[in-house]
């Protein structure tokens, strides 16, 4: 049965998916970096240190070294920047999920008052059959 609140609910539905995918790729972003953090700090420990040689390979290490640790510090932003979307995302999604849920009981009220009053409707058809019938018995 259709009521007023049907096309509600289907944008409202769509809605909600919409922050479910929203949501999942929010995870994603976060899977990716995580991984990307702790890569670089596997990279940090791989980078060599020299203990003898030219002081042009102790300074080759030690921008390595800090090209290292620039890319630990972002991929740390990254990360933190990817739960801070994954938070937004899961309060949408309930906000979302919030409002398909009272628009769906909207939808689901209003459709048991119609077969309510349906119901009503053949009672008093049946009624009404009844009562011709009986008044034809009785005057047969």
């Amino acid at each position: 049965m259709k009521t007023r609140y049907t096309s509600l609910v289907t944008v409202k539905k769509t809605k909600m998916r919409e922050s479910e995918s929203a949501l999942e790729h929010a995870n994603g972003d976060l899977n990716h970096a995580s991984i990307a953090f702790e890569v670089s700090y596997t990279a940090l420990q791989d980078v060599p240190s020299p203990q003898v040689g030219a002081m042009s390979d102790m300074l080759a290490s030690r921008t390595l070294l800090e090209s290292a640790r620039n890319l630990i510090i972002h991929n740390k932003e990254w990360v933190s920047f990817a739960k801070n979307q994954v938070d937004i995302a899961k309060k949408q999604l309930k906000l979302d999920m919030i409002e398909y849920e009272k628009f769906k009981n909207l939808d689901l009220e209003e459709i048991k008052v119609m077969l309510k009053k349906i119901k009503r409707e053949e009672t008093k058809e049946l009624d009404e059959v009844g009562r011709m019938t009986y008044k034809k018995q009785k005057g047969a």
